[in-house]
Formats: C-alpha cells, sequence, structure tokens
C-alpha cells in the first residue's frame, strides 16, 4: 500500500478521534440507525453473528470468524479495541482492512454523517461518536468488500449499542460478570438484560455457562423474540482439554456431532471454552444446528485462530508473555492459565490499568503468582497513576518498583526474569498496555533473547 494511501487512512482516524472518544457512551442506537437508512442499509447484505458478553468476546469473535472462513466463506470481523493501528478493528477475510477500502468507506459516508450531524445540533443532541462512526464506516466497508458474513463483537453492552443496528442471524454470548457498572447496572441480572438486547426475532442463541441470575434473563428474552437457545454444559460442551505443544488439544460435544482430540494453538483452560462457544456459534450459523462441521474444516479454522493481545508469547530468553487481563474476570483467568500452561517459579508482572477500571480487583486476582509487581501505566490520559498501583499491590506484600512507562518497566522486569531461568515476564492489566508491548517486543526483537 503507497505512502498516499497509508496517510489517507491516518486522515480518517484523525477524522474520527475529533470525535466524543469510545468511553462516551449515550444509549442511542436509533442514531446510528439514521445514517446507515440513509446509506440503505448496508449491514443488511450479509449474515451476522453478534457476539457479547464481559470477557473472552474478542477470542471467541476471532475463532468464530477463522471456522466460518475456512467454510470458504468471505468474512467480515469488527472488534475493539485495536492493539497497534485502527485497521485492525476491521479484518477482511483474515487481514485488517486496506488503507484505501477504508478511506474510501469513509468518502462514501462523509455527505450523511454531515446531514444526521446537523439533524442532531437542531435537537440539542450531540454530534456522532467515534465509535458510532466506526461502526457505519466498518458496515460499509463490509458491503463495499463484499462478505457473506460478519462477525460483530459488541463495543458495550448490547441493546443500545450501535453495533445492535444490525441483525444477528446467530447471538453470541461469553460469559457475563460485573463490568461497566455505571452505564449497564450493578448487578448481573441487569447487566445480562442490555446484553440480551442483542436477541433479535427467530435469531439462534448460544451462551456460555453463565451466572443462574444472567441465564434465567437469556432464557426469557430469547423466548419472547421466538429464539433457540443452547447453553454451554447442557446443549454443547467442552468435554475435554489437555496442554499440548503451543496450545492445547481440545474435544468440544457440540450441537450436531462430537469433535475429538483437536488442536487449539492458544493457551489457556478459558480459551478451550472459547472455542466449545465458537463451534457452537459456527453450527448455528452453517448448519441451524444440526449440521456437523467437516473435521478438514474444523482443523483448519481451529489452527488458524490467533488472539493477539492474550497469552501471547513475545519474548524468549527470557519468556515474555502478554495478556490484557484488564478486569477481574481477565485476571482470573490469567493466574489460572499461568499456573496450569506453564512451569516456570517465579512470574514478574509489569502492570498497567486505566481509571475507569478495577484495579484493586485486577491486583488482588494477579498477586498469588506475583513474585514481583513492575508497576508502570499505559500511554493514555485515562491511565491509573503507577504509584497508586505499586500501593495496591504492597498492601498484598508484593516486592514492588515503580517505573514512569512501559520500556522502562519492561526492561527492568526483563532483567530480573534474565537473572534466572525460573522466571518468566506477563505484562497485563488493559488492553492499551497489551498494543504497546506487541510494539516494543518487535521493535526491540525480544524473541532474540535478553542483553544488557
Amino acid at each position: 500500500m503507497s505512502d498516499r494511501e497509508r496517510r489517507r487512512a491516518d486522515a480518517v482516524y484523525e477524522a474520527l478521534l475529533q470525535r466524543q472518544g469510545e468511553q462516551w457512551v449515550q444509549p442511542r442506537v436509533e442514531r446510528t440507525r439514521r445514517v446507515l437508512e440513509l446509506l440503505d442499509d448496508p449491514q443488511k447484505t450479509y449474515r451476522v453473528v453478534h457476539v457479547t458478553g464481559t470477557n473472552g468476546k474478542t477470542s471467541t469473535s476471532r475463532m468464530i470468524e477463522s471456522l466460518v472462513r475456512a467454510h470458504g466463506l468471505r468474512t467480515g470481523l469488527f472488534t475493539s479495541p485495536h492493539l497497534e493501528r485502527f485497521t485492525e478493528r476491521i479484518m477482511i477475510d483474515g487481514e485488517p482492512i486496506d488503507d484505501a477500502a477504508v478511506a474510501d468507506a469513509w468518502d462514501e459516508i462523509a455527505p450523511f454523517v454531515d446531514l444526521v450531524d446537523a439533524e442532531l445540533a437542531a435537537n440539542d443532541d450531540a454530534r456522532l461518536t467515534f465509535f458510532e462512526l466506526l461502526t457505519v464506516l466498518a458496515f460499509v466497508a463490509f458491503a463495499d468488500a463484499p462478505i457473506d458474513v460478519l462477525v460483530l463483537e459488541v463495543g458495550m453492552g448490547g441493546s443500545w449499542d450501535s453495533t445492535n443496528s444490525a441483525d444477528g442471524d446467530v447471538a453470541v454470548f461469553a460469559p457475563i460478570d460485573l463490568d461497566h457498572a455505571d452505564r449497564l447496572g450493578d448487578t448481573i441480572a441487569e447487566i445480562a438484560t442490555v446484553k440480551a438486547g442483542i436477541i433479535k426475532d427467530g435469531a439462534a442463541v448460544v451462551s456460555a455457562r453463565q451466572d443462574a441470575a444472567a441465564e434465567a434473563v437469556l432464557r426469557s428474552a430469547a423466548a419472547a423474540h421466538g429464539a433457540s437457545i443452547a447453553f454451554e454444559g447442557a446443549e454443547f460442551a467442552l468435554a475435554q482439554q489437555r496442554l499440548a505443544v503451543g496450545g492445547q488439544q481440545i474435544t468440544v460435544r457440540g450441537l450436531a456431532a462430537t469433535y475429538e482430540d483437536e488442536y487449539l494453538p492458544l493457551y489457556g483452560a478459558h480459551q478451550g471454552f472459547n472455542a466449545a462457544l465458537a463451534i457452537a456459534a459456527v453450527e448455528s450459523l452453517v448448519g441451524g444446528g444440526s449440521q456437523p462441521i467437516a473435521g478438514d474444516v474444523l482443523a483448519d479454522g481451529l489452527g488458524g485462530a490467533t488472539s493477539p493481545g492474550r497469552l501471547q508469547l513475545i519474548g524468549a530468553g527470557p519468556t515474555v508473555l502478554v495478556d490484557a487481563a484488564h478486569n477481574p474476570h481477565g485476571a482470573r483467568a490469567l493466574v489460572t492459565a499461568l499456573r496450569e500452561a506453564f512451569d516456570f517459579d517465579e512470574w514478574g508482572v509489569v502492570l498497567g490499568v486505566l481509571s475507569d477500571k478495577d484495579a484493586a480487583g485486577i491486583v488482588a486476582e494477579i498477586a498469588p503468582v506475583a513474585a514481583h509487581v513492575f508497576a508502570t501505566a499505559p500511554d493514555s490520559e485515562r491511565a491509573e497513576d503507577a504509584d497508586a498501583i505499586a500501593d495496591l499491590a504492597e498492601a498484598h506484600d508484593l516486592r514492588v518498583s515503580v517505573h514512569r512507562d512501559l520500556a522502562e518497566a519492561a526492561e527492568a522486569a526483563r532483567a530480573w526474569a534474565a537473572a534466572s531461568d525460573r522466571r518468566a515476564v506477563v505484562i497485563a492489566g488493559s488492553v492499551l498496555l497489551a498494543g504497546e508491548a506487541l510494539t516494543l517486543a518487535a521493535a526491540e526483537d525480544w524473541k532474540a533473547g535478553w542483553s544488557e
């Protein structure tokens, strides 16, 4: 791609950044619907698998997309946030969208954006936001590609999220836990009610195991919309998983068949459960839940699954992993995976968290495995102060040092780990920090090993 096209795409991102940010959320999906209506509803030109939940939705979305693509279908994948560059959020056939395609889609929507902004201003309403516009941009780009199936990750919540301007043929629910309580509700049932808003008339619903309150909400919503519903543990299940080189072997009892000893190149017990959920979603989409996925297709789809920034190996000699783990549920899954999938005596944890996250909860979950916490901050105005992270870690009697940025923290952590072959490093606490780590590891070639 030429420098000119890259500049055009970067200009689109700059234009988006002039808008209200992703943290500014209003329950107003009708604004997104208005722009899409003026654009002749591009989101209705392909089938949609809509994915929500508190944790695991990005990994599950990526697995679903890989499995659908393995069927020979042309796919779109919409996820957030990005790790390194915003084009990662709009994937076409497994690759970030071309710079030219994203710039062309922006040129296509711009006149209609101005029109709707004017309508909003006339009603004393705020103009279209970053995420509302990104959603519209993606829907147009996917229609232009064109794609057969879109795997669509919810931004926040469900019912009023701008992605809910699309109608999911399949609605997928990763585990629902307390997060964004200020916007989604103080109880699991309230949060599940917002997320259940993605269930559409006649859809197929597949869900991870849920808290009893969340399950009741999802069953009720499915019944109200005449949708079928299948839960992990009842209608499908992760029957078995065991460690394998570079990942795990899993056996999944799907909706249509049992799939034995399939290789999944991802670490962590939670990824096995995400894979079972993804398989049930794809069975629901492609064969109405009654047609088994062919063996070679399943092997290809699972084998090609990636989950950047989720238990990803980014350094060797010493071993360095990166994991987003930006809430207590994610931190708990990380700790379980570190204990079960890796053979190290001591973990150095480089930790940076955003201020709107439950830092105390994250530290509490990570404390049992952390031999040394290297407290730092993501490069963001919303970052929690590194000293505050250090105070939380010290409250758990952990060994702590404070570092002004990731580069300094990572250098100290890698030096610490290099002193013993029984030590390793994990960088965690924020998707932003994970993105910074991927960039830094590539620039400094951490896989080449430590050097003074």
